[in-house]
């Protein structure tokens, strides 16, 4: 799954790595996004620009939005099949922004170690996402989505055996094409990126409590044993 994620990168990084419209407002960096918070996000719109949505999605035909708890991820093996997920499959999709995301790998029976995994040049990462519009009794809109997850590549799989399906810039265009596209044509996209791309770094637990949204999140961790596996240490 993707269950936090960071986004420290500025306006003007984030237009130039995702070719956007419009500049994004100034924002404040973001160590230890949760669900349920609101996230940065870019519709399959046009103008092509970042605007927020809480994360947890809520399709358009439900009546409760307390749903959005628990679809704050998609399977990308299942997404044809789900009901709440196949129209947005279809005609509502996004990328979400992020410096990278966080994964716990358990270690003994009670405990869990976070590790950071982040792009290895340092560039914004582009997770697939459906987004929906939901209307409440009242009439006040709610835009929400979901992060789209993939099976671990051989990198994550030590950590975690699900990681968030993400894109590549030459798959931007498709992804965020406003028209609606065949499934079979999207699914292809959705696979486990290179193992080159990424490194993943042992964190301290600091992260744990989504109260902590500060750069402590991010402090390495020294300690050889959470090391191990296919993880590449922080340059």
């Amino acid at each position: 799954m993707c269950g936090r994620f960071t986004l420290t990168a500025t306006p003007g990084r984030l237009r130039q790595r995702f070719a956007l419209d419009e500049m994004p407002e100034a924002m404040s960096p973001r160590y230890n996004i949760a669900p349920s918070q609101d996230v940065l996000a870019i519709a399959n719109r046009a103008p092509r620009a970042v605007h927020p949505l809480r994360w947890g999605l809520v399709p358009s035909w439900v009546k409760d939005a307390a749903i959005g708890q628990r679809m704050i991820n998609a399977r990308a093996e299942t997404l044809a099949e789900r009901p709440a997920f196949r129209s947005a499959l279809a005609r509502r999709r996004c990328l979400v922004p992020a410096d990278g995301f966080y994964e716990w790998r358990r270690q003994g029976k009670a405990t869990k170690q976070p590790f950071h995994i982040r792009a290895r040049d340092g560039a914004p990462l582009a997770f697939a996402g459906l987004w929906e519009l939901w209307r409440g009794p009242d009439g006040v809109a709610l835009g929400s989505c979901a992060i789209i997850t993939t099976a671990a590549n051989a990198l994550l799989a030590p950590i975690h055996g699900r990681m968030p399906a993400i894109l590549p810039p030459a798959a931007f265009s498709a992804w965020l094409d406003p028209s609606e596209r065949p499934v079979g044509a999207l699914t292809p996209l959705l696979v486990p990126c290179p193992d080159d791309w990424l490194e993943a770094f042992p964190v301290s637990t600091h992260v744990n409590s989504p109260a902590h949204d500060d750069p402590a999140c991010l402090t390495p961790l020294d300690d050889p044993s959470a090391r191990s596996g296919a993880v590449v240490p922080r340059r």
